[in-house]
């Protein structure tokens, strides 16, 4: 799905925006993160380090903003019924994702975020984190070193470097 995905934006802004470009937007969208970024930039012919580097800043952007309002933005939107049942939805599931988390704290966090399968990555970390009360200071740094993690399993995926290892 994330390689459609990427494949659908490269695509749809192939010509009209940087390449670079494309690939930080790709990295910031929840779903993609910096899997589909790592997909896009391997399309676009990116060399690994630049593209790494790039899909990484961009996972990590979004996320503080997440870990501290989140809440606030929710609450908000509670207000009106549709919105409402989406947002209990997403905790529902959030909370059944994130029920390892909470037993394991900080070394489930990590490992949900630096496992790249679908529905997990930083954007879900850090409703896990927001949900289970981990605060920013701590959980921004295991976020942002699962997402370190993810990106170096997803380039040796992505970039064809598995031959490589073994």
């Amino acid at each position: 799905m994330s390689e459609q995905l990427a494949e659908y934006f490269v695509e749809l802004f192939s010509g009209r925006i940087s390449e670079e470009l494309i690939v930080f937007i790709i990295s910031m969208l929840p779903v993609l993160e910096l899997r589909g970024g790592l997909i896009a930039a391997k399309l676009l012919g990116l060399d690994l380090l630049k593209a790494f580097g790039i899909c990484f800043i961009g996972n990590i952007v979004p996320i503080p903003f997440i870990l501290l309002f989140i809440r606030y933005i929710f609450n908000f939107l509670r207000r009106f019924p549709l919105f409402a049942r989406l947002i209990d939805g997403l905790e529902r599931r959030t909370r059944a994702k994130g029920e390892k988390v909470k037993k394991y704290q900080e070394w489930g966090l990590l490992a949900f975020v630096a496992i790249p399968l679908p529905g997990t990555g930083a954007w879900t970390g850090a409703l896990i984190a927001d949900i289970f009360d981990l605060r920013i200071k701590r959980a921004f740094p295991i976020i942002c070193l699962g997402v370190l993690i993810a990106g170096i399993i997803m380039a040796i995926v992505s970039y064809g470097l598995l031959g490589l290892i073994f």
